[in-house]
C-alpha cells in the first residue's frame, strides 16, 4: 500500500529507531508498504520513519547492474554501521525535504550488518551513490537528517531555502542597484526631451511646431516600447532574486504605471499647445 511521506518539519527522532524483535507479517507488510511507496515517488529509498512507523528498516532499490533475483530492492533490518573510509562531498535530495538539496560531507565507503526478514544477520560494503543513500537513510534512525551534517555556511543557506520554500540561492537581501534601472533612466531622459519640445513650441511658428508634434509622437512611441521593455526585463532579473520578489513586483508596476501616466500629461499638453 502506498503510504504518505512524512515531510519536514515534523522532526525524526530517536523513538523511530526501535529494533525489530519479531519478525511477523506486521513488519513484511510494512517493508511492502516501502516498497510500493518508492515505487509510486520514484524514489531511491526509505526507511520506516518516512513512512510514520517506530520501526529500524531501510529499503533502498538495487542498481539495475547487480539484479540477478528478487524483487530489485535491498532490505535491511536493523542496520548498524561498522566502518567507514574516506570523505566525500555531494549534493544531496531526500523526500523529507522536497525540492530542495544541500552539499553534505559523508564517508565515502561504509561497512555495515544488518538482518533479511528471517532475522539473519548479513553484513555488507557499500560504496559511491549506494554509500551515500545509506547513510543518509540510517540517518533518519538515529533522529538525525542531513541538515545535521552540513557546514555553518552551508546550513544557513539551507535554513533559507527552508524559510523561502526554493532551491534557489537566496541573496542576504535586495540589490540596491538593477540593470533595470538604466531603462528607467533612459525613459526619464527622453520625457525630459519632451518637455523641453512642449516648451520650444511656445515661441516657435506654426510650421515649426507642427515638426516639433512629430518628434514628440516619435518620442512617446519611444517611451512606449521602453516601457514594455522595462516592465518584461523586471520581471526577469527580480527572478534571480527570490528573498524580496513581492516587493519588487509592486515596485515594477508602479513605476511602468508612474511613467505611462506622465506619458499621457505631457502629450496630452503637447496636443494643445502645439
Amino acid at each position: 500500500m502506498i503510504k504518505d511521506i512524512i515531510t519536514y518539519p515534523i522532526p525524526p527522532s530517536v523513538q523511530y529507531s526501535t529494533d525489530v524483535r519479531v519478525f511477523n507479517e506486521e513488519i513484511f507488510s510494512l517493508i511492502q508498504d516501502m516498497k510500493d511507496t518508492i515505487e509510486a515517488n520514484s524514489l531511491d529509498g526509505l526507511t520506516a520513519f518516512q513512512i510514520g512507523s517506530y520501526y529500524n528498516i531501510v529499503v533502498v532499490k538495487k542498481d539495475e547492474s547487480s539484479l540477478v533475483e528478487g524483487d530489485g530492492f535491498l532490505e535491511l533490518i536493523n542496520p548498524r554501521l561498522l566502518n567507514t573510509n574516506g570523505k566525500v562531498t555531494t549534493r544531496e535530495k531526500t523526500a523529507y525535504f522536497p525540492g530542495l538539496s544541500a552539499e553534505v560531507t559523508r564517508y565515502e565507503s561504509i561497512s555495515l550488518i544488518y538482518q533479511d526478514r528471517e532475522g539473519t544477520q548479513h553484513s555488507m560494503k557499500a560504496d559511491g551513490d549506494l554509500s551515500i543513500l545509506l547513510q543518509r537513510k540510517i540517518d533518519y534512525t538515529f533522529g538525525s537528517s542531513f541538515i545535521n551534517k552540513l557546514s555553518k555556511e552551508e546550513k544557513k543557506l539551507f535554513e533559507k531555502k527552508l524559510e523561502f520554500g526554493s532551491d534557489i540561492a537566496i541573496s542576504e537581501s535586495c540589490p540596491t542597484i538593477f540593470k533595470r534601472d538604466y531603462i528607467v533612466k533612459l525613459i526619464n531622459a527622453l520625457m525630459i526631451a519632451m518637455i523641453v519640445l512642449l516648451f520650444t513650441s511656445l515661441f516657435t511658428s506654426q510650421e515649426s511646431a507642427k515638426t516639433l508634434w512629430d518628434y514628440q509622437v516619435y518620442l512617446s512611441l519611444s517611451v512606449i516600447g521602453l516601457n514594455i521593455l522595462y516592465f518584461f526585463y523586471a520581471q526577469y532579473e527580480g527572478k534571480q532574486f527570490t528573498s524580496c520578489t513581492s516587493c519588487q513586483i509592486g515596485n515594477i508596476i508602479g513605476t511602468t504605471a508612474i511613467s505611462l501616466i506622465y506619458l499621457f500629461v505631457i502629450m496630452l499638453l503637447s496636443y494643445f499647445i502645439i
